[in-house]
């Protein structure tokens, strides 16, 4: 197992301070900062013979909009390449297959993320702390995050307010959601594994930018190319 190993993890090594022939233009820009997003809470890269990778993101049956997104971001991404769906109980995952995902995603490794390094190649950071924090941000809160109402009692009366939460438990992926936050003008707060969005100004701008998972496209743009399929995608035979 660990010879078949040696040539990606070589192969990232090379690669992880040269920026990605496919990062050229700044449409594969965008959809890369939301798949990097979506790989740091719920991707995984398996790797396959001749030095293939499998991308999968795992989207629940609930969000289906955020399923599209997915799919047509590694579209975007890597155009030649086919999107599959695996149906599961309650979720779908979402995958291609390439060799250039570990170029790609350099943070894939061995064992969870949560018990390894999670950093960003210096390459990686204008893109997803500058230049597309909103696509990165989405990435990660359609992944582990979600939109919820907040009701407490003030002065004997209830109130209630939206916020966002983050749920993860890499202290290092937090450390980027907070980073892509505060580079976005927003206020983050934690609690243990959790942190929340509370702010009102910060929540309404969360919303234009399409992290509420309902609608996941930013405020007046849709799905670019791909037709809403109300039964969902087909399935390809992984």
């Amino acid at each position: 197992m660990l010879g078949s190993l040696s040539a990606p993890l070589r192969m990232v090594e090379y690669m992880s301070a040269h920026v990605p022939e496919e990062l050229s233009d700044e449409v594969r820009r965008q959809a890369y900062a939301y798949v990097l997003g979506q790989y740091l809470g719920d991707g995984y890269i398996a790797m396959h013979r001749r030095g293939v990778g499998r991308l999968r993101i795992v989207c629940s049956d609930d969000w289906p909009l955020v399923r599209d997104r997915v799919a047509r971001s590694m579209e975007i991404l890597l155009p030649r390449n086919v999107v599959g769906y695996v149906p599961k109980q309650g979720c779908v995952e979402v995958a291609m297959y390439s060799k250039r995902w570990f170029a790609l995603i350099p943070q894939h490794g061995p064992g969870r993320k949560h018990l390894r390094s999670i950093q960003l190649q210096p390459w990686q950071r204008p893109i997803v702390l500058r230049d597309h924090v909103r696509e990165f941000v989405c990435g990660l809160l359609h992944s582990d995050g979600c939109r919820s109402i907040n009701r407490v009692v003030t002065r004997g009366r209830p109130y209630e307010y939206p916020r966002y939460f983050f749920s993860n438990r890499s202290e290092d992926i937090h450390g980027l959601f907070r980073q892509a936050l505060t580079e976005g003008g927003m206020h983050t707060t934690r609690s243990g594994w959790h942190q929340s969005v509370a702010r009102r100004a910060d929540v309404e701008l969360l919303d234009r930018w399409g992290a509420d998972k309902s609608s996941p496209w930013p405020a007046g743009e849709e799905c670019p190319g791909r037709d809403s399929n109300p039964q969902g995608p087909k399935t390809n035979g992984f």
